[in-house]
Parts: structure tokens; sequence; C-alpha cells
């Protein structure tokens, strides 16, 4: 019994198109974030950091669509607020991490948000992950181990492991919130609410957690304000990239950033044993497999059912 072919334009090619090569760039740009974010943790805490930085976000975004805020509905706030709280809790974690873990390790770690959304739509809302999302979900499993690196022949969690690991879940269930509510809000309204949340959120944690205040710093001010700025115009690349990129190619674009991060962090200096290496290469091939999904269609034979993760993740 043979099976559906392909159309010539879903053919395998390793030619670039100007909107691949934009998206590309961001890939690159996502991975070296962790390398600056991990030194600002030298001179700010996480959560002040991360308010200022979604502070920044919220502002860029919010200059851009002022015209379109003045609209904003009920659903589009309660929206937001549930995304805010989830990119809050994400980041904030994530931050958290890079104090005591290198960016390397973080970004191979966070890149498990992929496989996770599956798993935690499995676990929340009853529905079963398909084939090769279990695998991923398998895969990712024995990435994480070897990541984080058997010691003394027992595996050993440090706690900026698991506090990433625990923010890789809270981007997993942004991205399933973000699902829940596409088509039913206005994106530039609800990703202002939803940086803008973030923010209050993660300066109100500063309270709880005892976290000092810093002093001033520029290196402080210059990240937060250029990470702000690269979140508003990477949201606007990817959203013109993605009309003509499919999001089978996006994915596996995606797929890069923590291999980025790593050679980011290797230029800089950080090494990572070798079984380490070999569990964040698992970690990313884990990310591809589960975004595959074999449909059985006169389109294609194998596609991509799901938006590629990184499209869902307005203004950040």
């Amino acid at each position: 019994m043979s099976r559906p072919t392909s159309s010539p334009q879903t053919a395998v090619s390793f030619r670039l198109s100007k909107a691949e090569m934009v998206l590309v760039f961001i890939t690159m740009l996502w991975g070296g974030t962790f390398l600056l974010v991990h030194n600002v943790m030298t001179v700010s805490g996480p959560m002040f950091f991360v308010g200022l930085r979604f502070a920044a976000a919220a502002l860029f975004v919010g200059l851009a669509s002022a015209r379109a805020l003045s609209g904003l509905t009920f659903t589009e706030l309660k929206a937001g607020v549930l995304i805010g709280v989830s990119i809050m809790l994400g980041y904030g974690l994530q931050t958290m991490g890079l104090q005591t873990i290198s960016s390397s390790q973080s970004a191979f770690i966070t890149a498990l948000y992929v496989p996770f959304v599956p798993l935690l739509q499995w676990l929340v809302l009853g529905r079963r992950p398909g084939l090769m999302p279990s695998i991923g979900i398998c895969l990712a499993f024995v990435g994480l181990m070897l990541l984080a690196g058997p010691e003394g022949g027992a595996l050993h969690f440090s706690e900026g492991e698991v506090v990433t690991l625990v923010s890789a879940v809270a981007i997993a269930a942004e991205i399933i919130l973000i699902s829940r509510f596409a088509g039913q809000v206005d994106v530039r309204r609800v990703t202002v609410v939803q940086l803008a949340t973030a923010s209050l959120l993660a300066f109100l944690m500063i309270v709880p957690t005892q976290e000092r205040l810093p002093d001033f710093s520029w290196l402080l001010l210059l990240s937060a304000l250029g990470l702000g700025a690269m979140s508003a115009v990477i949201q606007v690349a990817m959203n013109w990239a993605q009309k003509s990129v499919s999001p089978t190619r996006a994915t596996l674009i995606y797929a890069g950033e923590p291999v980025w991060a790593g050679i980011v962090g290797r230029i800089a200096g950080e090494r990572l044993p070798g079984i380490a290496l070999i569990g964040g290469l698992l970690i990313v091939i884990a990310v591809v497999v589960s975004e595959l999904k074999i449909r059985r269609s006169r389109e294609s034979s194998d596609t991509l059912e799901a938006p590629a993760p990184r499209e869902t993740e307005a203004g950040l």
C-alpha cells in the first residue's frame, strides 16, 4: 500500500529563504541571552531583573500597539493575566537557576518545555500524547538524566537544575494557555497585558523572597532595556517570517536555541562534561521529535500538527 506523496514544495532542501534566515538569526539571539542573563545575575537578584526586563518589553510593545489598547476586552485581560503568571514563574525560576548553573545547562533544560507540553496536557487535561510526542518525552527524560550528571553512582540534581526544570514546566503551561485563548483575543493587547502582569508580579515577589534591591549598574540597565527591545523586535520579525515558513521548518530552526547557547557559553569559557553534552543532544532531538506527528492526509504524510513552540510566546 503506497503512502501519499508530498508536494514538491515539501521536499528536503538545505537552502534557506530570507524568512528562514531571519528565524535562524532570532534563534542565535535567543541562545545568546542565556549567557547575558547569567552575567547580569552578578549585579542583580533574579526577580528584580525579570521585573525590569518585562517592564521594558511591555513599554516597547505598548508604544507600538498604543492605538489598539483601547479595545481591551475582559477575555483579553483574563488571558493576559493568566499567561503573565506563567511567564513570571517560567522566566523568574529560569533566572534564579542561572545564578548557580551555566548558561548552557540552563538552555538545554529550558528546551524541555517542548516535550513537556503534551505531557502536561495528558496529566492535566487527560489528552494522551501520540506516538512521536511520547518518544520525545522519553528521549527528553534520558537526556535530562545525562545532563544532570550522576555523581558517585547516584543521580544528583542541583538546586539550580531543579528550579530550571520547574521553569520549563511553567513555560509549557504558558504555551497551553496561549493555545487555549488563541483566536479569541487580539495578540497586541494580550501581549501588553501579559508582559505588564509578569513584570508587576516579579517586582512583588521581591518581598516574600527577601531579595536585596541592587545598586545602580549600567550592565543591569542596558541588559534589561536591550532584552526588552529585543523581545519586541523578535516578535515582529517572527510574525513576519512565519507567514511563509512552515511550522516544521520553524521548529527545526528553533531547536537550535540550546545549541547556540552552548556555543556562546563555550566561547565564554563554559565547559560541559562529555556525558552532559550527549544529554543535551538528546534533548534537542526530543524537541524535534516531540513536535513531529504523522498525519495521513492528502496534503502531506509527515507534518507538524501543533504550532511551532516559539510562535506562541508572544513578546518574549
